[in-house]
């Protein structure tokens, strides 16, 4: 061996050892690494280039201008406006009701539900896409998101297996055509039925021993900080008990009155909390919103305040109980007291909190007794907690002011935005759809991002906020090796010495080895790069000695998607480690066994298929 080949070893050994010791954060692992390769590169070295070409240094950071890397923060922003429209949430509802509250059914959904999905476009795509509606439902159901986010990660890499539309098949069958001599390229259906075996296995495997297998960890970060809902905020302050229908007649005292002009607040104490015109979806009323007949209004106050504005002309009852504000499309806030805060003493009218900052008040919760009535008139003190309504961005701009603290509630029990949904999809399939004729990915869904901004469906600051930089950089650092174990020759040293052992086996030797030594490359360098490696190689071999060379590309495609021993073998994994707070090992466990199961069911799909 050479000794660019040795300290490529040492340089990918001593940080995985530190990541799986988790003494060293992946991410920051594999910019280690490309900064040594192109350290080395610079001192003259050929680990990324000829030797002696310290201009080929730059590749250690080339990582950052690939196409995945695109296509990754694309889908993140495409992810945020499905989120948003409330098409994820939609989703987690229907999973959470066919799952129950078994966690190894809802591990096989996810991993179901992604595999099909990659079947029809990118395995990092269908993962995105899968993934907002995971975390949704751990929410909901109070399962860990690390239960959760392997099983869809998985499951893109089993549907890939069983598709021509993953990029390393279609690099196999295009080797085909350019191997000499000329052999005829895999079609459309050639994967189907092996890769089709290996994914109902690999469902069924995560079903029954996933919950087992799979970490319960604690999310980290942002992903880790439970947050209430609207509406079990609306429970917490028991806003229910004092929540009120009111139908305007035609001779309505209020009739043509500005809300603030009624003084429906300040004679009764009663909030308005929303207005429901005709069909029309709730609406935040403004003080200087006219109320028109037949408008029904949602107000909040104690029975006896209510009772009296049955002399304005109204026909007033009970909201039904359960039926929230923020399932309406309302959004609700709680706001604290900040530390040194100088409304401290201030009533809400003396701070004209709707008129100034857009939001209206519709509880106070002092130590524990909750306020509904006349908290208008309440001198505010340090403890005080208020529960707030108003538009989103208004809530947003909240939170730049130095004397109050706000804790945005999650955004589980919204209901869909009908109009934003249908944009949403439709650029969402447009984009799948152009990839699948032909349109290179990053490119469709580039293009779909950028749309969504376009159409305000994702602000540029939630477009900025959604994506998971642990997962850019982390793909960045590991290009780099991918580029030294092809400069270095080692990748191709490990295949030459992997064909040597499995030769003498026949035709189905070759196409085992190929699985095997495709696995292994691929969990460093990504199945791209492994298919071009290897792919040559073992159509070579398998048409020298008479094998089937259809079967044998097939096999090595299919290695290709066996990306499950560590989070860097491709992209999908890595976009879970932030959500779920992964470490290296968690992958490991189940991997392992994934990939022994996968193998077993290649050579039973060569042998029934195939003929090997």
């Amino acid at each position: 061996m050479q000794l660019e080949q040795w300290l490529l070893i040492a340089i990918l050994a001593i940080p995985l050892a530190l990541v799986i010791t988790n003494r060293l954060r992946m991410d920051l692992a594999a910019l280690i690494m490309a900064g040594a390769l192109g350290v080395l590169q610079f001192a003259g070295l050929a680990m990324l280039g000829p030797a002696h070409t310290p201009q080929d240094a730059a590749k250690a950071i080339s990582g950052f201008s690939q196409s995945v890397v695109i296509t990754l923060i694309s889908l993140f922003v495409i992810s945020r406006g499905l989120d948003k429209s409330g098409i994820t949430r939609w989703i987690a509802r229907q999973i959470v009701r066919i799952g129950g509250n078994k966690t190894g059914r809802f591990i096989a959904l996810f991993t179901a539900v992604t595999a099909f999905l990659s079947l029809f476009m990118n395995n990092l795509a269908a993962g995105a896409l899968v993934l907002p509606s995971a975390l949704e439902v751990a929410r909901r159901t109070g399962i860990k998101p690390s239960k959760l986010l392997i099983p869809v990660a998985y499951g893109s890499l089993l549907g890939g297996t069983a598709t021509y539309f993953t990029t390393a098949n279609i690099i196999m069958s295009d080797l085909l055509k350019i191997a000499n001599p000329p052999q005829a390229p895999l079609k459309f259906l050639d994967f189907t039925p092996t890769g089709g075996l290996i994914t109902i296995a690999g469902i069924l495997f995560l079903w029954i021993f996933g919950n087992k297998l799979l970490p319960d960890r604690e999310p980290a970060g942002a992903n880790g900080v439970a947050r209430r809902s609207g509406d079990q905020l609306e429970d917490l302050y028991q806003v229910d008990e004092r929540l009120w229908e009111a139908q305007l007649t035609t001779s309505s005292q209020l009739v043509g009155k500005s809300l603030e002009k009624s003084e429906i607040g300040k004679n009764w104490g009663v909030t308005v909390a929303a207005i429901e015109r005709g069909p029309e979806r709730l609406i935040l009323p403004e003080p200087n919103t006219i109320i028109k007949s037949q408008d029904r209004l949602i107000l909040i106050g104690r029975k006896d305040k209510i009772d009296q504005l049955l002399t304005l002309g109204m026909e007033i009852s009970p909201v039904q109980k359960h039926n929230f504000l923020s399932t309406h499309g309302l959004t609700l806030a709680e706001i604290l007291l900040a530390p040194h805060s100088t409304l401290e003493g201030k009533t809400l009218k003396n701070i004209d909190l709707r008129r100034i900052y857009g939001v209206t008040a519709i509880a106070l919760k002092r130590l524990t007794r909750n306020y509904r009535t006349d908290i208008g008139d309440m001198p505010l003190a340090f403890g005080d907690s208020l529960l707030v309504l108003g538009p989103l961005e208004r809530i947003h701009t909240l939170q730049n002011n130095l004397d109050l603290l706000v804790i945005e509630p999650h955004s589980g029990d919204q209901p869909v935005n009908k109009p934003h949904a249908i944009l949403t999809v439709l650029i969402t399939f447009a984009a799948i759809g152009a990839s699948i004729a032909g349109v290179p990915v990053y490119l469709s869904v580039f293009v779909g991002a950028i749309l969504m901004m376009l159409l305000n469906l994702v602000s540029t600051v939630e477009a900025y906020r959604s994506i998971e930089w642990q997962a850019i950089f982390l793909i960045a650092g590991m290009y780099a090796v991918s580029l030294a174990m092809v400069q270095t020759g080692l990748a191709g040293l490990l295949g030459k010495s992997m064909l040597s052992l499995v030769t003498p086996f026949g035709g189905l030797g070759v196409a085992a080895g190929a699985y095997l030594l495709t696995a292994l490359l691929t969990q460093f360098m990504g199945g791209q790069v492994s298919a071009l490696i290897t792919g040559p190689v073992v159509i070579s071999a398998a048409i020298a000695m008479g094998a089937n060379p259809q079967a044998v590309a097939v096999a090595t495609a299919i290695g290709c998607s066996a990306s499950f021993f560590t989070p860097m073998a491709h992209p999908v994994n890595i976009l879970m480690i932030a959500p779920a707070n992964y470490k290296f090992s968690d992958f490991l466990k189940a991997g392992w066994v994934l990939t022994i199961l996968s193998f077993g069911m290649l050579l039973v799909g060569l042998k029934l298929f195939w003929g090997l």
